[in-house]
């Protein structure tokens, strides 16, 4: 039986790696520029995502598994589950852990720069001319990296000596659950403790900007998505007003013709006008081409599609998300107000929390789920990409910058190969973010314990487990602060929760910083969502042409009455004939611009 269960919830976690290597595959191709797509770049921004998204998304494999040990109704261990048996299961989850965890810090620091300067070496002109071998272009891409394995082995040989020296008595751990942390690490596992405890802040400082922004620019995107005019109709009146333009122009300019002083200052005037009038035509025929998916391959045409077919369903996904957002942002702030009051150790681990002492809504119902899996693996998966897709929008929306200078955009089917990289290189960090957010502060005892309790009653018997089947009020929830002998022998806590605990613990430096920024985190969120309240966001991951003119843009996202008519035209590709000639269809899209 318990080999049943164990074997059901790893195919679960096989099934969800397969779902996360779609989304991966999806979000590139999707993103990345089709006239400057690289197979190298493909496949390591692929797989990389993937690596990222499988360790995120291992948790609820970590808390069912740890959790079948034993029985939440009476708070005892299950039969089978012996001493070994426990310590084979978190045995294994140990070394997935750290397969994942170590091949995310390698992809991050030398794979995924490697590749970079990999593409930056590549001379089309000297390869077609036979200068340029694969030989040449791999040493002059390593030389570059080079620097990054440096500082990879520096990072590792800091976490390998930095704990010998580290008071291990000056930390005032009164618990046993926090003196085997300590105690049960070798040099080893600290290494790569340290490693991803400096991943993970770096990443939270990027994550409280770039998620938080998204996180408030998502919803409100997609409930001010819907385009004021379908992208056939937009195309066939703006092609008929080119047409009337450029005539009009022919008119004038024949006007001018034998004449030696040239047009009267009026016409002049007017013919000046008509030249910008032509170059804003230009572009708005060109966004509606986009718009339509012309000229771009065909997952690019049928992402367009699929968008204007769940058009209508967009407001109503933006509304849900807005609250859900909200939910979470709250319960985050919960946490935190109580890590930071009830905390047993305060800054000298990282704001450990024993036990949540104020309720927290949204782990009561990962709790609770939990014990009926996989209901809360998919309530998880959710949230998670929740969270990664509000990073990837918060990308699009700032851009990667360095201080104000803008480097790279991210934008759907424009984004290089350099951008793409860096862009992966970010979610990776903001990804092991995502990560300790979630298991400190959004669920902090679904994270550690699951559904796992414990009977405080006491023993006949050394070797016999207590009884509560008449006193379920002594049916408790595990914690770290329970002191109970009983709880000692029953509770379990998860592969990951124990990790962060000890990268707070052996290093309260990162600790303090992670917790710190989740403030920042909470704070970014509530300024940018009750600005995007009130206008909508300048830049926007869901729309085309992000290069047209402010007020054009403003223009096309004006809100009308016609938005389910466009929605269906853009579905056909099929514009309805405009009435009343070119004119009054750009009086028309000029009264709904001032709408």
């Amino acid at each position: 039986m318990a080999l049943i269960q164990s074997t059901l919830i790893w195919v679960v976690y096989a099934v969800v790696v397969v779902l996360v290597v779609a989304i991966a595959s999806i979000f590139v191709y999707l993103y990345q520029a089709p006239n400057e797509r690289s197979a190298t770049v493909t496949i390591v921004s692929i797989f990389t995502l993937t690596s990222l998204l499988a360790t995120v998304l291992l948790l609820p494999v970590d808390v069912a598994l740890v959790s079948s040990t034993t029985s939440s109704k009476h708070g005892i261990r299950k039969d089978w589950a012996t001493q070994n048996q426990v310590d084979n299961i978190k045995l294994t989850l140990r070394i997935v852990y750290y397969t994942l965890f170590s091949l995310d810090a390698l992809l991050c620091l030398v794979v995924v720069p490697f590749t970079y300067f990999w593409h930056e070496e590549y001379d089309e002109v000297a390869s077609e001319e036979g200068q340029q071998t694969i030989g040449s272009r791999f040493w002059g891409a390593f030389r570059y990296t080079i620097a990054f394995i440096a500082l990879v082995i520096i990072i590792f040989l800091v976490g390998f000596f930095v704990p010998i020296a580290k008071d291990r008595k000056g930390g005032h751990y009164d618990l046993d659950f926090f003196k085997h942390i300590i105690e049960d690490q070798n040099h080893g596992e600290r290494a790569l403790t340290f490693a991803l405890g400096l991943l993970i802040t770096i990443g939270t400082l990027i994550y409280a900007l770039y998620t938080a922004a998204g996180f408030a620019l998502l919803p409100v995107a997609l409930i001010k998505s819907a385009p004021a005019i379908s992208a056939p109709t937009l195309s066939a009146n703006t092609a008929s007003e080119l047409e009337q333009n450029r005539e009009r122009q022919r008119q004038l300019e024949m006007r001018s013709e034998g004449r030696e002083d040239g047009l009267p200052a009026k016409d002049r005037r007017e013919l000046d006008a008509l030249v910008r009038e032509e170059r804003t035509l230009v572009r708005r025929e060109r966004l509606a081409a986009e718009a339509s998916g012309e000229g771009q391959g065909w997952l690019l045409r049928a992402w367009t599609k699929i968008e204007a077919v769940f058009r209508p369903l967009k407001l109503i996904g933006g509304i849900l998300l807005l609250l859900v957002a909200v939910f979470v942002w709250v319960c985050m702030l919960l946490t935190f107000i109580d890590k930071a009051k009830n905390s047993i150790c305060k800054s000298h681990c990282g704001y450990v929390l024993g036990h949540n002492k104020i309720f927290n809504p949204m782990n009561w119902i990962f709790v609770k789920s939990a014990k009926i899996f996989p209901i809360d693996y998919v309530i998880f998966l959710l949230l998670v990409l929740f969270f990664f897709f509000s990073s990837v929008v918060g990308m699009a929306s700032i851009g990667i910058r360095f201080l104000w200078l803008r480097i790279f955009q991210i934008r759907k089917g424009r984004t290089s190969p350099q951008a793409l990289l860096l862009a992966t290189i970010l979610l990776t960090l903001m990804a092991l973010a995502i990560q300790y957010s979630v298991a400190m502060l959004v669920a902090p005892q679904y994270a550690h314990y699951g559904p796992q309790t414990f009977c405080d009653r006491p023993l006949r018997h050394p070797d016999d487990q207590p009884d509560c089947t008449n006193h379920r009020k002594a049916i408790k929830p595990c914690s770290e602060v329970s002191t109970s002998q009983a709880a000692a022998n029953v509770c379990t806590a998860s592969v990951l929760s124990t990790f962060i605990d000890s990268i707070t613990i052996d290093f309260s430096f990162f600790g303090d910083v992670t917790f710190w920024a989740q403030i920042a985190f909470l704070a970014v969120y509530l300024v940018i969502f009750l600005l995007s309240l009130f206008r909508t966001p300048k830049l926007n991951a869901y729309q085309l042409d992000q290069d047209l003119e402010e007020d054009e843009e403003e223009g096309l996202l004006a809100s009308t009455g016609r938005r389910f008519g466009a929605t269906w035209q853009d579905i056909t590709g099929k514009a309805r004939k405009p009435t009343g000639g070119a004119v009054r269809g750009r009086e028309t899209i000029d009264r709904d611009d001032e709408e």
